[in-house]
């Protein structure tokens, strides 16, 4: 909290303000909160060998499926997805991060390899940092183009429609998530193709994205009185989620796992009803695409020449988290009071 009360005036500018009619905060603020939790899983120590640093990687593993989630919601609300503006929006600022990442790995890496091919796959496939969610965003959102011209626009069955085709992405979602590495590794595919493959699951991670959707379909009064319902379902279904991850029973992967759906789902579904409104983490939620993408190099530069594993896994996270956090938002601050508007956009700012 400290470090967000000093923070915050140079986060909220004069640009914020004038777009703050147009933003929902409640929707802002739970994007703050996401990516605070990016930060904090990309901070700890890896890797995960200790009990609690498992505990808490997957208690912020909703991070990803809040972010679509929050999408899907509004999404519903407004009735349309702008393909070519949110695909503009997205593929810029990581098209500029991409390059700045791919400078810092050939300065680490003096033997990467440069062939074209080679750099072409790594940037469609975001192969650079932890930046596979870009594109999972990108495919999400096209799927939920298709889904929205598959419903139809000027039909009294609209709404049926498209909660049918919702919940039909649902469910194709979980059985992709359940059956893909099975399948992968029948095939003779390597463990570590099938972890990327599992990262970039389309049908899964839609599936959260469809979840928003529905929620704004059905929102109302009744759903915000079952918060304490909500709350300890979500908190049974962590429980449940975690002893899978410890335990390895079952598929306890840390993507795309039913037991992970279930525990993401609702914590999203949580927080919505919980109906939170911070000024300064809505701030962060308006700018968290400018974090997500940027945050990574001050987690990698004290990776790499810091040396605080010397100091224990505790000590490690605590910095690791409080540095990468005060920096991203005061370059979140900088960038927006200093830049013009065309290149905060640019950044993702």
């Amino acid at each position: 909290m400290t470090l967000a009360a000093s923070a915050q005036a140079d986060v909220v500018h004069t640009r914020a303000d004038a777009r703050a009619t147009s933003r929902d905060a409640v929707i802002d603020t739970m994007r703050g909160v996401a990516i605070l939790m990016v930060i904090g899983i990309h901070s700890l120590p890896q890797p995960l060998d200790l009990a609690w640093t498992k505990a808490l990687d997957a208690a912020l593993r909703p991070c990803v499926p809040i972010f679509l989630f929050a999408s899907g919601y509004l999404t519903a609300r407004t009735r349309r997805v702008p393909l070519f503006k949110r695909l503009k929006a997205a593929v810029i600022p990581y098209a500029i991060a991409f390059v700045a990442a791919y400078l810092y790995m050939t300065l680490h890496n003096p033997a990467m390899d440069h062939r074209i091919t080679t750099t072409v796959a790594r940037f469609a496939l975001a192969y650079v940092f932890v930046y596979y969610y870009v594109f999972v965003y990108i495919g999400c959102t096209i799927v939920m183009w298709l889904i929205y011209a598959a419903g139809g626009s000027d039909r009294r069955d609209t709404d049926q429609r498209m909660t049918i085709l919702l919940a039909l992405a649902i469910g194709f979602g979980l059985v992709a998530g359940s059956y893909i590495d099975p399948l992968l590794f029948h095939l003779g595919f390597a463990e570590s193709f099938v972890e990327e493959v599992r990262m970039r699951d389309i049908p899964f991670w839609f599936s959260f994205m469809a979840v928003g959707a529905l929620t704004a379909s059905f929102a109302g009064a009744a759903l915000r009185n079952m918060r304490a319902i909500l709350v300890g379902a979500m908190l049974i279904a962590y429980l449940l989620y975690l002893a899978v991850r410890l335990s390895g029973i079952g598929d306890a992967a840390v993507y795309d796992s039913t037991a992970f759906f279930l525990y993401a789902a609702l914590f999203s579904l949580a927080l919505l009803v919980l109906q939170p409104s911070a000024a300064w983490l809505a701030s962060l939620g308006s700018g968290s695409y400018f974090i997500y993408l940027w945050h990574i190099f001050i987690v990698m530069l004290l990776r790499d020449h810091a040396g605080l594993r010397q100091f224990g896994p505790a000590v490690s996270f605590a910095v690791t988290f409080g540095l990468t956090a005060m920096v991203s938002i005061v370059a979140l601050g900088a960038v927006r009071h200093f830049s013009s508007a065309r290149v905060a956009r640019w950044l993702g700012a």
